[in-house]
């Protein structure tokens, strides 16, 4: 059978013209790379981390659906989309089961301002959940082609093993330049499947350990946003400076800096002033924004069991009757916990009166 060849064009690719689908690769039980070329052979330009908009035929009718392109500029022959279908996608959903080798869709792009080129740096810290990891794999890509050492720390978590996107091409990265260190937590473990990454979900203490050095690092994040906003309160907590961090969300990609959603993120005030109110106990304590409910405790001579003091071993958990706190903890509390009022008040600072059962 004669294979066809393509007359590769002089030319960068512009959205007048429609993509075909060159690959299906899949990548986990439910996410698979889409590999497109464009039939001029025309090839493509685009900033590492920047995203395409795809028109898909889907039955209830055409929907328009952005995807980060997973393949990175340095090799500009095809372009590439890695999809994992949601609870309730549709234009996801339709392209696992129905797109394959040879059809075509009108894509538009690319777009977005998520991209290691516009904030160059000497160390970065890549931090991903789910199918953030795309655009990671991305800028990996063009750091490993274009032929210097990389110095990248890169951060993904995941449900389980089996759910890491790109697994085995980031750990044949690895392997061969000492300047990529991966590091990998999942929620959990496989049975009679060795994992020997972390476990649990992202927190302060895993992030320090896995990226020693955060603060010296440009940082991308890309994820859910509670995921996203976890990893901010974070930072913040461990006094990273925010201007070298940036995110996006594939739920809603960024296109221009002007389109950026402003971070409304909780920055504790050593100046504002807090009162707690210790309800057992009958005391009541003035305080500032700064102070942790454990340390104005002690001030006021209330005992608080407490073990570690930074939220992981969960020995100060106590009741919140009312008001509200910011709690950055390291996995010592439960969500369902939390949920019901209780909070750690190693890690708890009032934002304002509040009250506990103490």
């Amino acid at each position: 059978m004669k294979k066809r060849q393509l007359n590769w064009s002089a030319e960068p690719w512009a959205d007048s013209e429609q993509l075909e689908v060159a690959m299906v690769v899949p990548e986990t039980s439910d996410c698979a790379t889409f590999t497109f070329r464009a039939p001029s052979g025309a090839w493509f330009d685009y900033q590492p981390g920047q995203f395409i908009t795809l028109d898909l035929p889907t039955p209830g009718g055409n929907v328009q659906r952005t995807y980060t392109i997973s393949s990175s500029p340095s090799r500009p022959l095809s372009i590439s989309v890695t999809v994992k279908a949601q609870f309730d996608s549709i234009g996801s959903r339709w392209m696992l089961d129905h797109l394959r080798p040879g059809m075509k869709l009108k894509a538009y792009g690319p777009s977005g301002i998520f991209s290691s080129h516009r904030h160059p740096a000497k160390k970065y810290l890549f931090i991903s959940a789910g199918s953030g990891i795309t655009p990671m794999m991305s800028m990996t890509t063009w750091q490993w082609d274009s032929g210097e050492m990389p110095d990248i720390v890169f951060v993904h978590a995941a449900r389980q093993p089996r759910d890491i996107i790109f697994y085995n091409r980031l750990v044949q990265f690895a392997g061969r330049v000492p300047g990529l260190q991966l590091r990998f937590t999942v929620e959990q473990t496989e049975p009679h499947d060795v994992w020997t990454g972390y476990q649990g979900r992202l927190h302060q203490i895993m992030l320090g350990l896995m990226a020693p050095d955060y603060l010296e690092r440009e940082v991308f994040c890309c994820g859910p946003e509670p995921f996203m906003q976890s990893v901010r309160d974070m930072l913040i907590a461990l006094g990273y400076d925010m201007d070298h961090y940036h995110q996006e969300s594939f739920g809603a990609p960024v296109k221009t800096e002007a389109d950026a959603p402003e971070l409304d993120d909780v920055v504790l005030d050593e100046d504002a002033k807090a009162e707690i109110t210790f309800a057992t106990s009958g005391v009541s304590a003035p305080c500032h924004e700064t102070d942790t409910v454990l340390a104005v405790a002690k001030r006021a001579g209330l005992n608080i069991p407490s073990g570690c003091t930074f939220g992981l071993c969960g020995t100060c958990k106590i009741r919140k009757l009312s008001g509200e706190v910011h709690m950055i903890h390291n996995g010592g509390i439960s969500d369902e916990d939390i949920e019901d009022g209780y909070i750690l008040a190693c890690c708890s600072n009032p934002m304002g009166k509040i009250s506990v059962e103490v």
